[in-house]
């Protein structure tokens, strides 16, 4: 074989091998940092569950100790979706439950928030109106909004405590998309604006193509503090509802003295509320074109 043709064949073989040689390299990166996330989740959780067990043998002899938690824990998700006779219900329905009535109130306050968001940024007569009421209302305690959305309700014939869980969570959380919005919008830079009047775009084409895919990481991460804010309003709202609901589990079991029960429900509210935000996390990647 002639030295040609030997340099031809070798060629791609080295090609390759400095190809594969970068992926190698990332592959081994990766594994190293996802070992690493592991030990320091294993160090941070050994960390909680020592402080938990010296608060359980010292102060607060009533706290159930991590291993009677986690057997109460177990005893829910083993037979999640049970309905008893006398209407109890396993924790995958509660969480249901609640889930149905967060998306629903989250719906409700993003239909309102960001077309009004949307307003503010771009009219400031708009935004002159509605600040002072936002700055009133923001601060307000979800535990004052719901017995106000009761009576609101019951006005308007329609009492049920749904409805008002309903809509203090569209009231709560109406204010981070909101805000969040119209800041996006607003920060527009004004070349933009300029290019659009020059190449003449229509309203539409202008919200569709220029506003909106400037201002979408804005309006994204209100949407992702708003839907946090939603799953903390839920369980406030049904512990004062007195109705079915995983907040209302989590206070039935503080008064009938299940205090392994208790704290098993808040364990399941803080892991739904962390698949929440992951999820909404994966979805602000897959659609913040910032990111790509």
């Amino acid at each position: 074989m002639t030295p040609e043709a030997t340099q031809t064949l070798a060629a791609p073989l080295s090609k390759s091998k400095a190809q594969a040689a970068p992926k190698a390299a990332r592959d081994f990166s990766f594994l190293q940092n996802a070992a690493k996330n592991l030990g320091w989740f294993v160090v941070s959780m050994a960390l909680l569950l020592g402080l938990w067990t010296a608060l359980c043998l010292t102060f607060a002899k009533d706290l159930p100790t991590p291993l009677v938690t986690f057997s109460a824990l177990w005893a829910m998700i083993s037979n999640p979706f049970f309905k008893a006779d006398d209407g109890t219900m396993g924790v995958g329905n509660l969480v249901f439950a609640s889930l149905g009535r967060v998306f629903l109130g989250f719906g409700v306050a993003s239909a309102i928030a960001i077309p009004l968001g949307i307003l503010m940024g771009l009219t400031p007569l708009t935004k002159k109106i509605v600040d002072p009421i936002a700055s009133v209302m923001r601060p307000v305690s979800p535990l004052a909004w719901f017995p106000l959305s009761q009576i609101v309700f019951r006005v308007l014939g329609d009492g049920t405590t749904p409805a008002a869980i309903v809509a203090t969570i569209a009231i709560c959380c109406l204010w981070p998309t909101l805000m969040n919005t119209a800041f996006g919008v607003a920060s527009l830079p004004e070349d933009f604006r300029t290019v659009s009047r020059v190449f003449q775009f229509s309203t539409t084409r202008f919200l569709t193509k220029v506003l909106l895919p400037y201002a979408i990481p804005h309006i994204l991460t209100g949407l992702r503090l708003s839907l946090g804010l939603a799953w903390l309003v839920i369980v406030a709202a049904e512990m004062l509802s007195g109705s079915s609901g995983i907040g209302f589990s989590a206070y039935d079991s503080y008064n009938n003295g299940r205090y392994d029960e208790m704290v098993a429900t808040i364990i399941v509210i803080g892991g739904v509320g962390l698949l929440l935000d992951r999820g909404f996390d994966w979805l602000q990647n897959r659609f913040d074109h910032t990111k790509k």
